[in-house]
């Protein structure tokens, strides 16, 4: 097992609150995402897996604050259908979604961080989604208005609302970019499995799909 100094950083404490609106830290623990109880983190912090406050990781993955997780480096065979016009601007996951990659395609251990090679690997299932991601709902393409023009069933995300007091363009979206976190807030389980909207009577893919 690797050693891991049992320290606490009250630092990384207040930065924790900082990530995004609302009690990070209260919407975290407790849920699947909360790794602060596992054997292979016998430090106990809730954070640190993910985020460190001092020499983070700022060039692997845009759009993730002070990453301290081993990033993975697989080739993805991504979304490919007749049917999606965004196809072509579709590219290697980027930003959020490579950063949930890094666990959830299975090649990178949990326990991988402050620069350690763990050995905790995600259990084959589900939510191990591996490398295909043909099967999954694209990622790391471009969801702009030309896009919903030309789909003639997308909500303009320019100008549409996403609920949650903006449009789904400043909202939802990373550089107009679709991403894993578009969907999912990885730090609130509220909404199960960690969804930003309800997925009650499809409001989650009603929000962007004009049905």
């Amino acid at each position: 097992m690797v050693h891991r100094p049992n320290l606490f950083y009250p630092c990384l404490i207040v930065f924790s609150w900082a990530l995004a609106p609302g009690n990070v830290l209260a919407g975290l623990a407790g849920t699947a995402h909360d790794f602060s109880m596992r054997a292979w983190n016998p430090g106990g912090e809730l954070c640190r897996p993910c985020h460190t406050p001092h020499n983070a990781d700022t060039t692997s993955i845009d759009d993730v604050p002070l990453w301290n997780h081993e990033t993975t480096t697989s080739t993805f065979t991504t979304y490919d259908s007749s049917t999606f016009d965004g196809t072509s601007t579709i590219t290697q996951p980027t930003g959020s979604s490579l950063a949930c990659l890094s666990c959830h395609d299975g090649s990178v251990a949990l326990d991988s961080f402050d620069g350690e090679t763990g050995w905790a690997y995600m259990a084959i299932g589900d939510l191990r989604l591996g490398t295909d991601l043909t099967d999954d709902h694209p990622i790391s393409f471009e969801y702009s208005t030309t896009l919903a023009t030309e789909d003639g069933e997308l909500f303009d995300p320019a100008t549409t609302s996403s609920g949650l007091g903006d449009t789904i363009q400043n909202d939802l979206l990373f550089g107009d970019l679709m991403q894993c976190a578009s969907c999912h807030d990885v730090h609130d389980d509220t909404n199960s499995p960690f969804l930003r909207i309800s997925s009650s009577g499809s409001q989650i893919c009603l929000t962007c799909h004009d049905k």
